[in-house]
């Protein structure tokens, strides 16, 4: 029995196309999620006090509190600004990581385009 040629890589404009497409699109998407790795977002809250380093993936890396605004009577404003700053350090990286990615991915395939997270 004699197979049949891959009739995707012969047509023009068609689903070869659209699966290299798909294929680059991936690797870009990996070169973009390793530099995420590397890249460094910062949030910060109370005019700087609170300080959070994230990545851009929004992996937290380090949280800075500077000593005038540790108040044993005022835990609760401690932990408003912590929170504050980690949640600007994560929106930031969220940012990050969907305009670089929207940036690799063609038309339609972008974060929001239902592929199970991939993107």
């Amino acid at each position: 029995m004699k197979m049949a040629n891959n009739p995707f890589g012969k047509m023009p404009g068609g689903l070869g196309d659209l699966m290299k497409q798909a294929q680059k699109a991936m690797e870009d998407a990996q070169k973009v999620e390793a530099e995420l790795d590397e890249a460094r977002v910062e949030g910060q809250a109370g005019g700087g006090l609170v300080k959070v380093t994230a990545t851009g993936k929004a992996d937290i890396l380090t949280i800075k509190i500077a000593k005038e605004v540790v108040d044993p009577e005022d835990v609760e404003a401690l932990e408003d600004l912590v929170t504050l700053a980690v949640r600007e350090a994560v929106d930031k990286a969220n940012s990050m990581r969907e305009e670089r990615l929207k940036s690799v991915m063609p038309a339609g395939m972008g974060s929001g385009s239902g592929l199970g997270g991939l993107f």
